[in-house]
């Protein structure tokens, strides 16, 4: 410890047992109750310091990282709190997120990701239908450039962009099918080439 840690230390100690006297002189409160309460705040205080230095692990607890990649040809795709499984590939070169739908036999793209993605709605024909929870939509059939996830890259992927109202884009079978193996085993979906 330098000089300056001493010198801190004792001034924090002095300000901590000045600053404890006069709340102890000045309360007309029990010696009893408000040693209760002084302790209650003590434990209240380093419980939020074990909560912040333990953030990290708490935070991976509740919330897995999204993907790991293993040695193997293998993705590795965790579930989250709701019990889905979410992943994001990068769709002509630009992520986007996707609800893996073992139910869905396209890969599905909102209007918005569509966009981002690099495709002109305007020249797409939404002649196509499909039919969901939330009724009967349009669809337009597209080709991807490039679909790629980690080292994984395949190329001209079919898919639709759904003309109706959706939160988020869907990653069907048609993709899925593209990968050797997929197995759901203790909250992890698994993907292997």
């Amino acid at each position: 410890m330098s000089s300056d840690d001493i010198f801190h230390l004792i001034y924090l100690s002095t300000l901590i047992v000045v600053l404890g006297g006069s709340f102890f002189l000045t309360t007309k409160i029990k010696l009893t109750k408000t040693l209760q309460t002084a302790s209650i705040w003590v434990f209240i205080f380093f419980g939020a310091i074990a909560v912040i230095g333990l953030w990290g692990t708490i935070k991976e607890t509740l919330s897995p990282k999204q993907i790991h990649f293993n040695d193997t040809d293998q993705i590795v795709v965790s579930r989250q709190m709701d019990g889905h499984y979410y992943i994001t590939l990068y769709l002509n070169d630009t992520p986007i997120d996707f609800i893996i739908d073992t139910g869905a036999s396209d890969m599905v793209l909102t209007r918005d990701d569509a966009v981002a993605a690099g495709l002109k709605l305007d020249t797409l024909n939404f002649l196509g239908r499909a039919i969901t929870a939330n009724g009967e939509v349009r669809t337009a059939p597209i080709k991807l450039k490039t679909v790629a996830i980690g080292n994984f890259e395949d190329v001209n992927v079919p898919a639709v962009v759904n003309n109706g109202q959706m939160n988020k884009s869907l990653l069907g079978m048609d993709y899925l099918q593209r990968w050797g193996k997929i197995e759901i085993y203790k909250g992890e979906l698994i993907l292997s080439r």
